[in-house]
């Protein structure tokens, strides 16, 4: 089934942080969207302009802070990115009658039940139902490399034995402090570090990726994903958009879950996170460069790299990072998608294959 057509899908951006930036500017590039609000966190930011906000010229759409004018709106879709998900403001936004599509969760939330989702998200789920709306969870990784592409690539292969996701970034690129200090957590000593909810936040997430291939794959997995997380620090002063990373704290971090069926490892999702290849203790580096691969092991046995998602080099991402642009892009080129897709959480298993649109 094929959604091109005269539609045109009316849109609000739910926050414009780096990524709602990137979703704004590919809305009004997409010929089938039409965007007719923006929704701010920040005082400074009310009463703005998108364009403004945006760095581009105006567009004749004024930002609010305000979120019962914002859910008022007459819209179809809402691209909902803040840093971390509100459960209450996802479940307002579909109770409102408006379909969701977001890169910070629910992008398999059916481990334990596959029509009623988590305990936690039957409420959501019974809100878009009741409203006759969709939610979707995507994004890049999780939301796309962990999940997508192996389902894609496993389409050519036979009795798969074992499928791997994972990245390799310079977070030099990543101009984003909060996010990189308070909760991806570098420049913090190891001992703070250890302790931080990093890796189960993301093991939630990566956690659904691994549920959806398994089932989609077939793979009976035991009852518990394997998590390690290991880091290297500074041995110099490193330079970074968000200040020097000090000697003796973290400046590079791995993250890797494992699924295992019968004590064997069937699926594995990892993330290498570093900040350079320099002045690090171990001294660990990229390989092959900045990078994603997916492999999927089987008859034939498959590897596929994808590169651009990450800056040539970290000074450019400053500018503009292709993988935030990617992250906002997965969002709103599924909007039409989303838009006539039965009520409830939808994943990929419940969308047909979205793409994106032909230049104007």
């Amino acid at each position: 089934m094929s959604y091109r057509g005269p539609v045109t899908y009316r849109v609000i951006q739910w926050a414009t942080g780096n990524v709602g930036k990137s979703a704004i500017e590919g809305v009004l590039a997409h010929p089938e969207l039409e965007l007719v609000g923006v929704k701010v966190y920040g005082s400074d930011k009310d009463g703005v302009d998108a364009g403004e906000i945006c760095g581009i010229d105006p567009i004749g759409v004024a930002a609010t802070i305000d979120d019962d004018a914002v859910l008022a709106l007459d819209a179809d879709c809402v691209v909902y990115t803040p840093v971390l998900a509100n459960r209450d403001e996802v479940r307002s936004i579909l109770a409102s009658g408006k379909n969701v599509v977001t890169p910070v969760g629910w992008l398999y939330p059916f481990v334990a039940d596959r029509v009623l989702g988590h305990v936690e998200d039957e409420p959501i789920l019974r809100a878009a139902i009741d409203g006759g709306v969709t939610l979707h969870g995507t994004g890049i990784h999780p939301g796309g490399i962990t999940e997508r592409f192996p389902l894609m690539v496993s389409a050519l292969v036979s009795d798969v034995r074992h499928v791997r996701a994972e990245e390799f970034s310079d977070i030099r690129s990543y101009a984003a402090e909060f996010v990189v200090r308070e909760i991806m957590m570098f420049g913090k000593s190891p001992e703070e570090t250890a302790t931080s909810s990093m890796s189960s936040l993301m093991g939630g997430h990566f956690g659904e990726s691994i549920s959806m291939l398994a089932a989609e794959l077939g793979f009976d997995l035991d009852a518990d994903i394997q998590a390690d997380h290991q880091w290297a620090v500074a041995t110099a002063p490193i330079d970074s958009p968000v200040g020097v990373i000090d000697p003796g704290t973290v400046a590079a971090q791995r993250f890797t879950w494992t699924a295992t069926v019968d004590g064997e490892a069937v699926i594995t999702v990892a993330v290498n996170w570093l900040m350079g290849e320099e002045h690090l203790d171990p001294p660990w580096t990229f390989g092959d460069g900045q990078r994603f691969e997916v492999s999927v092991a089987g008859n034939p046995s498959l590897d596929v790299t994808f590169r651009g998602l990450q800056p040539a080099k970290p000074e450019d991402g400053l500018v503009r990072n292709p993988g935030i642009v990617a992250t906002a892009m997965h969002c709103v080129n599924a909007v039409p998608y989303v838009c006539e897709a039965a009520p409830g959480i939808a994943s990929y298993l419940d969308l047909p294959l979205i793409a994106g649109r032909a230049a104007r």
